[in-house]
Order: structure tokens, then C-alpha cells, then sequence
């Protein structure tokens, strides 16, 4: 299978978050050792689970950050470009909230919310949407994302912050904050 070959939409995305038991990532750096990470979604933390965050109304962009800076030099007309330590981004999630999802009951997104624990995050561009069934349709093995065309991101980070925005005209949404606490790793493609 080769991944997307022309200019497009993503069609399908996915985010997920692992929610098992392991919680030192310090390790974790290859495609294998992620993609185990996502082998079963479930609703409660057991060896390798996993949840999707659901109903995303929009992305920000993913992936390594610029490591630029321009510096003003005395005497140009234009400043100068120079290499520099790129900071590890946040990025904000904008979704339609929904509060049964993010209830904080113990193993679910919710209760991760502000946890202060790290959590490895998994973002998937795919053609299609999966066509498995159960707890492994969304999962990095075959029979779901694995067996799909697709091209998958991995990160390490933190659920900091979810701040509900009430609207009388429009669908509740909420603004979900990750710190990100590590390098993107992918994208890894099928």
C-alpha cells in the first residue's frame, strides 16, 4: 500500500492518547514501541489501551517547529536569519464538548486532564476511515489504522488545560491544551 500520492484533503484524522499503565516514556523512540502502545482502545487503563479524542473540529498544525530566529544587524535595511533552540509548542484542540467524554472518572481523558503525567499521543492522516470492528478498529495493528493507508505522528506530552466556551448561537466547544514534552516522531507512513 503506499500513503496519499497526490494533493488533497486529509480525509480522515485521528488523535489518540495511551492511557495504560506504563508511564516511563524515557525509552520510547521507535515506530515498534509506539505502535505497541496502540493495540486496544478501551474506556479503563489496562496494559495497552488507548482513547480517541472525539468530536475535533480543528487541528493546529503538527510536527517540528522552526528553529529560527531574526536578529536585527545595525546598519541593514532587512534583519538576519540564525539557527536557534526551537522551544517545544502547546497546541490547543478545538473540539465540540460534549461532558459525558470528559467526565473525571479514573482512566478516562478527563481525569488525565491536568494529571501532571506524561502521556504518549498518536495523530493519524488517513484515507479512509478505518473499517475494523471492536477495540482494534482504531488501533496501530492490522485490522485498523495498521492495515489503512496512513501516516502517523508520536509524541510525548501532557492534557494541561480545558476551558469550556458556552454559546448561545452555536454548538458548546472547548479549547483542550498539550504541552508537547518531547520531539515529533513520524511521520511514520503505511
Amino acid at each position: 500500500m503506499s500513503f496519499i500520492t497526490s494533493i488533497g484533503a486529509s480525509i480522515f484524522s485521528d488523535l489518540s492518547v495511551y492511557n495504560g499503565t506504563t508511564t516511563d516514556f524515557s525509552t520510547t523512540d521507535t515506530q515498534a514501541e509506539f505502535e505497541a502502545l496502540f493495540t486496544t482502545e478501551d474506556v479503563t487503563p489496562g496494559a495497552t489501551t488507548f482513547q480517541r479524542l472525539k468530536n475535533i473540529r480543528e487541528y493546529p498544525p503538527m510536527g517540528v517547529p522552526p528553529n529560527v530566529v531574526n536578529v536585527p544587524v545595525y546598519g541593514q535595511k532587512s534583519s538576519q536569519q540564525i539557527q536557534a533552540q526551537s522551544d517545544a509548542p502547546s497546541m490547543e484542540i478545538q473540539l465540540n464538548y460534549v461532558a459525558s467524554d470528559w467526565a473525571p472518572v479514573a482512566g478516562r481523558i478527563g481525569a488525565m486532564v491536568g494529571d501532571g503525567l506524561q502521556h504518549v499521543f498518536r495523530f493519524a492522516l488517513l484515507n479512509s476511515e478505518p473499517t475494523g470492528t471492536g477495540n482494534s478498529k482504531y488501533a496501530s495493528t492490522v485490522g485498523g489504522i495498521g492495515t489503512r493507508e496512513n501516516a502517523c505522528f508520536y509524541w510525548i506530552g501532557k492534557l494541561d488545560a480545558l476551558m469550556v466556551n458556552p454559546s448561545l448561537s452555536d454548538a458548546t466547544t472547548a479549547t483542550l491544551t498539550i504541552t508537547v514534552q518531547s520531539k515529533f516522531y513520524g511521520a511514520y507512513t503505511i
